[in-house]
């Protein structure tokens, strides 16, 4: 059974083992198409017309799905693999341990965002960018630039207490816990966090940056801890509602994988601790 763990608890070993898998997905091309795959979907996604992965209801399945499949290619490389969460409710400054030189590096210099220190820095010829939001080939982050804050304990656990998953108008407008948690209003929780590493995680193409992938875990957790504290609370919509993915649609790009299919994350994974 794979077992998600929170970053700070990861060893040395499983440190290396992780950015090891990294680098040879980068290497071998296959990192680059989930890179593209999220950049299509977030630019696709809107309010207004068709969206599956952002702005509605499927937005958590979506990207349950897209970090099973991510996970899964790690461990092609590397079957001891498994995904981190990183908790931003506690590891909340630049100096938490996941940005250290020996893991995902730090925030980026000054004057263009780039990335120095650690295994995907420009400089050591191993992490170039090629899914674009402009023509710079590095890795860019601004660590809590501005003064940004991550969201708190007590923010979240305001979320988790919501006991309706979505509603109407099912977009960035909706009332209920997915949109909360997504970040469209109130507390802004998942939205937030990635406006303040920013750089490229403030982009469509956020998984170009590593830590994407741990700060959805963490999303995905918190969607686990809320389906064990609302067991009553179903996905919603249940039935077709205009352009947005119903309980038992498909979710594009996959042709067979429905929310219906992603409400139970435990065939797949585990987290070290699932209780909010």
């Amino acid at each position: 059974m794979t077992v998600r763990k929170n970053q700070a608890r990861l060893t040395a070993t499983e440190k290396r083992a992780f950015v090891d898998a990294l680098l040879e997905l980068k290497r071998n091309g296959r990192y680059d198409t989930f890179v593209a795959t999220h950049n299509d979907f977030i630019m696709s996604d809107t309010d207004s017309g068709e969206r599956v992965g952002h702005r509605s209801p499927s937005f958590l399945p979506w990207h349950r799905r897209f970090l099973i499949e991510f996970e899964q290619a790690l461990q092609s490389v590397d079957p001891s693999v498994a995904l981190p969460y990183w908790d931003w409710t506690v590891d909340r400054t630049p100096g938490a341990s996941l940005w250290a030189p020996d893991f995902l590096g730090g925030s980026g210099r000054g004057r263009d965002g780039q990335v120095m220190d650690g295994p995907f820095a420009r400089g050591a010829n191993r992490w170039a960018v090629n899914v674009r939001v402009d023509g710079r080939d590095f890795l860019r982050r601004s660590l809590g630039a501005g003064g940004r804050q991550l969201p708190t304990r007590a923010e979240v656990d305001a979320v988790l207490a919501m006991g309706v998953y979505d509603a109407a108008p099912w977009n960035s407008a909706s009332d209920g816990f997915r949109n909360h948690l997504e970040g469209w209003r109130g507390a802004n929780l998942h939205n937030r966090v990635h406006v303040w590493v920013g750089g490229h995680m403030a982009t469509g193409a956020s998984p170009n940056d590593p830590v994407f992938w741990m700060h959805h875990a963490f999303v995905d957790k918190l969607w686990a801890d809320w389906q064990k504290l609302h067991p009553a609370s179903a996905y919603l919509p249940t039935a077709a509602t205009g352009n947005v993915v119903a309980l038992h649609d498909t979710m594009r790009p996959w042709n067979n994988v429905t929310p219906a299919d992603m409400l139970d994350h435990t065939p797949h994974y585990a987290y070290d601790s699932v209780a909010a």
